[in-house]
């Protein structure tokens, strides 16, 4: 017995070596590698200077991880932007919109029966990526079963900042009782103010020399994860009288609605709400003239939808 004690004693060291070194050799290939990490993410002072040197006379078990290292500069940031990651437009290099992802996005922001028979659809198309896009918007509203109001636009939308888009395109009336289709030039801007308010703002100019200001903005307030009040308000302003389409120049009338709506998930919810309109100035008197009122509360119950 004591002959195989000894025996097993001088084969020890033998058995322990293997795993000695596979320790020292896992101690060295994490020193190294928070010393390549250092080295990858070596901060660079705005004037130019490389600061490597400070990082080499740290002890590698207190070098900051790569990780936790902040960017130097605001415009390294990278900003979610819809479906992806979007750098600053401006200071971002070309070749990256080569490897933009596209998407295509169907939002019906109101689909919804009114008092008095009335009913409306808002919605949009987009298709491309964070950077390019190609937009299609529509408007359609009915009051006693007759079509009062309809338009299309197809627009080409480019990231210009961090949330907004420079849009451009043209914008289709189409034929309404009692007067002619129209076609219009636009150019503005959609995107998302500070405090979250969504923003939609468009020039428009007609063929006639005509023109005509758009500015919408809508704000979500969630009462839950399901419950969400969205408040939302449209002005139009026109640079002439037109008594076909009932427009008078100036202000010529404000839209404000109030919908409450219940996410039974992010892309089906219907809601009901209320929805009020004032007319002014000349489009006031356009209207009076026809005998209607110039201001409207309505119920409204609908839908909103996204895919």
């Amino acid at each position: 017995m004591k002959t195989k004690f000894m025996f097993c004693t001088a084969l020890l060291p033998l058995w322990t070596a293997p795993l000695a070194l596979a320790q020292e050799h896992t101690k060295h290939h994490g020193e190294h590698h928070e010393q390549h990490a250092g080295k990858q993410m070596k901060p660079v002072d705005h004037s130019g200077h490389d600061m490597s040197d400070m990082e080499h006379s740290q002890h590698p078990s207190t070098a900051r991880p790569a990780t936790q290292e902040q960017p130097q500069d605001f415009h390294d940031h990278s900003i979610a932007y819809g479906s992806g990651t979007l750098h600053n437009a401006p200071n971002h290099p070309d070749h990256v919109m080569d490897h933009e992802v596209l998407l295509t996005m169907v939002t019906i922001d109101q689909l919804e029966a009114r008092e008095h028979e009335g009913a409306a659809l808002k919605g949009s198309l987009w298709f491309g990526g964070d950077f390019n896009k190609l937009w299609l918007k529509t408007e359609v509203e009915r009051e006693n079963g007759e079509t009062t109001d309809s338009e299309l636009q197809a627009l080409y939308s480019r990231a210009v900042a961090p949330y907004w888009d420079l849009q451009m395109g043209v914008r289709h009336d189409f034929r309404l009782e009692g007067g002619d289709s129209k076609n219009w030039a636009a150019i503005g801007f959609n995107g998302l103010a500070p405090y979250f308010f969504e923003v939609d703002s468009a020039l428009f100019l007609g063929e006639d020399g005509d023109s005509a200001l758009r500015v919408e903005a809508e704000y979500e307030l969630l009462f839950t994860q399901q419950w969400i009040l969205s408040p939302e308000i449209e002005i139009n302003f026109y640079g002439q009288n037109d008594p076909a389409t009932h427009t008078g120049s100036g202000l010529s009338d404000i839209e404000v609605g109030l919908r409450l709506r219940y996410e039974f998930t992010p892309q089906f919810a219907p809601y009901i709400g209320v929805n009020y309109e004032k007319k002014f100035g000349n489009t006031a008197d356009f209207i009076r003239m026809e005998g209607e009122d110039t201001s409207e509360t309505m119920w409204v119950i609908g839908l909103h939808a996204w895919f």
